[in-house]
């Protein structure tokens, strides 16, 4: 069924929330999704976040992983519903985004800027396969001649691997699949509705055999829980055989929201870590510096160790974009 033609919700009266207000409101597989014109399509990264991309691009807003630590969660709030399970089943669904990117790429003030595509909820969720924003977004970067990276946990992704290719031949493509551990019983723990990390694997090496540069996002890194030697071995060398071109390291952020869904879970599976957790984010949403630092550097070692990025392709533009032909 086309997602135009799904039903129509009720609107629940007058103490729905804002985004009810706003949105037209349909029902999806048990997932509420709110259809929105983006007024915005490029939106900063904060530099809080310590992620390595400045501009982002999300053509949704929650996501039915339910990854407890996610970030995003307290964006939520100012929607008028909660991080928690409202972030989880009720989606933000943006469905102009492609139009809008499209204009904002061709204005005079924008420079042409690195976008990660997914940073507010996985672009490759439940929702895509019915919506089916994603190709016409990788389109319009690829017309644009602008490079983007996809960061995803679905397999959806390898739907869009035609797009993705016939983009790479005018800019810089990447995909980051996010595995920060490979743990699979942590992994149901806080991450219910996600694939699980061999799955995400396997995407990871079909996308480099398919000539789509794909690297190992290892995010997040849980302190005093996959933060072990064994741990962080395990999880790069599985990154290296999946042929991972790169992997980042990201230890745990808990910002507000993501914080209070993320202690929920560690109260009720690692009571004894509490006051641990406490103690190294009682000051601010990230672990210290130098923790941060001693992760970031024990995966250096590792990446190099396993030989990631040793095989990295050098991307090279094989024709100009189509805005720069002309008829002779």
């Amino acid at each position: 069924m086309p997602w135009d033609a799904l039903p129509l919700l009720d609107d629940g009266g007058p103490q729905r929330p804002r985004i009810e207000r706003q949105a037209v409101t349909r029902e999806l597989d048990g997932i509420t999704c709110y259809e929105v014109a983006a007024r915005v399509a490029l939106e900063r990264v904060p530099a809080a976040a310590e992620l390595p991309y400045a501009w982002a691009a999300s053509p949704y807003r929650g996501c039915t992983a339910g990854c407890r630590y996610c970030a995003a969660r307290r964006g939520h709030r100012y929607l008028g519903l909660d991080a928690g399970g409202d972030f989880d089943s009720r989606i933000v669904v943006k469905t102009n985004l492609a139009d809008r990117l499209r204009r904002e790429l061709a204005g005079p003030r924008w420079a042409g800027e690195a976008v990660a595509l997914g940073l507010t909820g996985d672009c490759y969720q439940g929702a895509e396969e019915t919506y089916r924003l994603m190709p016409q977004i990788i389109r319009v970067l690829g017309e644009a001649g602008n490079p983007f990276t996809v960061l995803t946990k679905s397999p959806l992704i390898l739907r869009d691997v035609p797009e993705l290719r016939e983009a790479g031949k005018l800019t810089q493509v990447r995909a980051a699949v996010s595995v920060g551990f490979v743990d699979e019983k942590i992994r149901r723990g806080v991450e219910p509705g996600a694939a699980g990390a061999q799955r995400r694997l396997e995407v990871c090496a079909a996308l480099n055999e398919a000539g789509v540069p794909c690297e190992v996002l290892m995010a997040p890194i849980l302190p005093l829980i996959t933060d072990s030697a064994d741990h962080l071995r395990a999880t790069v060398r599985r990154a290296a055989e999946a042929g991972a071109v790169a992997i980042t390291p990201v230890v745990l952020r808990l910002p507000a929201g993501a914080r209070e869904w993320f202690m929920v879970w560690l109260e009720r599976e690692h009571p004894g870590l509490v006051p641990r957790y406490a103690a190294l984010y009682g000051k601010s949403p990230a672990a210290p510096p130098e923790y941060r630092a001693g992760i970031a550097a024990q995966v250096r070692e590792l990446a190099e160790v396993y030989g990631i990025g040793r095989q990295a392709r050098r991307w090279k533009r094989r024709r100009s974009p189509a805005r720069q032909l002309s008829l002779v």
